[in-house]
């Protein structure tokens, strides 16, 4: 506080008459920073800090930086803030509505805390943090890997771990430990087809609204044969991706195979509605096969459209009403009643 200045001392103590929440925000004063953060004394360290992360994502700040708190007058059990601290990070970062804050870091000076940090971060190896520690910052900076290359646009979000230690073994092993961490939650899978090359507008921005979703990136690779898409990331959100793409890709079969029914069945029957009098045309291909397979399934009517109207078309008279009782005759005109 004495190096922040008397401005902020000035601040401190108006806030402190007010009804506060466990903490006062002032301004930075010759720190360098823009603001400071002042807890309350409270020994539940894990809700302070869970409380100031949520303050600084409310005000839209992007990092923050935190003592071992509770380890200095009020002489708590470093392995306990430890623990404390990053149980709150961890459960902050893993909710899906931080958006603005990317950016914590715990400082310690105290040497002989640094393993109690290191005790603590080990007994989450097995726990599934490796998404949620993305969001965690402590002070060995790392070269990122290049994004991999995509057609759809891809707003990455950069992790950066920090790393102190006693000795270089023990940080070279948290590195280790990280990185394993990290490659136990990614996962990679693939699809390849030949309808993929023929993924239009719409389908495309579906991938990109995935991408945008899920902790994934996706990849198509059209010059392939056949062509593939290739998606990586969460495990859990590949596996989800990964069934959607292939939805996508059977609707596409399904709509080609009932092209190709509707074109055969137009070339064995015609069926028509009337534009005039005494003029007839024939109803879209796949209209025209709903026709056929209703009467073939001996259905009594089947619902159509002519001219943007609904019809309810009479399958054994051959007569069709709108909504307004509007009747019309229609035509059933078989091409080739050898085949049929």
């Amino acid at each position: 506080l004495n190096a922040a200045g008397s401005q902020v001392e000035d601040e401190c103590a108006l806030y402190a008459e007010q009804p506060q929440n466990g903490f006062i925000t002032t301004q930075g004063g010759k720190l360098l920073c823009s603001k400071i953060i002042h807890l309350i004394h409270s020994s539940n360290v894990k809700s302070q800090v869970f409380k100031v992360l949520k303050e600084c994502e409310l005000r839209m700040y992007k990092s923050v930086a935190f003592p071992a708190i509770g380890t200095g007058q009020a002489k708590q059990s470093p392995a306990k803030i430890a623990d404390d601290m990053l149980e709150a990070i961890v459960e902050f970062a893993s909710r899906r509505s931080v958006q603005h804050l990317k950016k914590i870091k715990i400082v310690i000076f105290q040497t002989n805390m640094l393993r109690d940090f290191y005790e603590s971060m080990k007994k989450r190896e097995d726990k599934d943090l490796s998404a949620t520690y993305s969001s965690i910052f402590f002070c060995k900076k790392h070269p990122t890997e290049k994004k991999r290359p995509t057609v759809l646009e891809k707003k990455v979000y950069l992790a950066t771990f920090q790393i102190c230690g006693e000795s270089k073994e023990n940080v070279d092993a948290t590195e280790s430990w990280i990185k394993n961490l990290i490659l136990k939650e990614q996962f990679e899978n693939s699809i390849s087809d030949e309808l993929i090359e023929n993924f239009d507008e719409s389908q495309i921005e579906t991938l990109a609204e995935l991408q945008r979703r899920k902790f994934v990136t996706i990849e198509l690779e059209n010059e392939l044969s056949p062509p593939r898409i290739t998606i990586s990331g969460i495990s859990r959100d590949v596996c989800f991706v990964f069934v959607e793409v292939q939805k996508m890709i059977q609707k596409m079969k399904d709509a080609e195979e009932e092209r190709s029914k509707a074109e055969l069945v137009n070339n064995l029957v015609e069926w028509r509605y009337p534009v005039s009098n005494d003029r007839f045309v024939p109803f879209d291909k796949l209209t025209n096969m709903q026709l056929e397979d209703a009467k073939i399934a001996k259905k009594p009517h089947l619902t159509v459209k002519i001219n943007k109207k609904n019809y309810k078309v009479d399958l054994n008279n051959l007569q069709a009403n709108d909504d307004q009782g509007k009747t019309i005759s229609i035509q059933r005109v078989p091409k080739n009643e050898g085949k049929l």
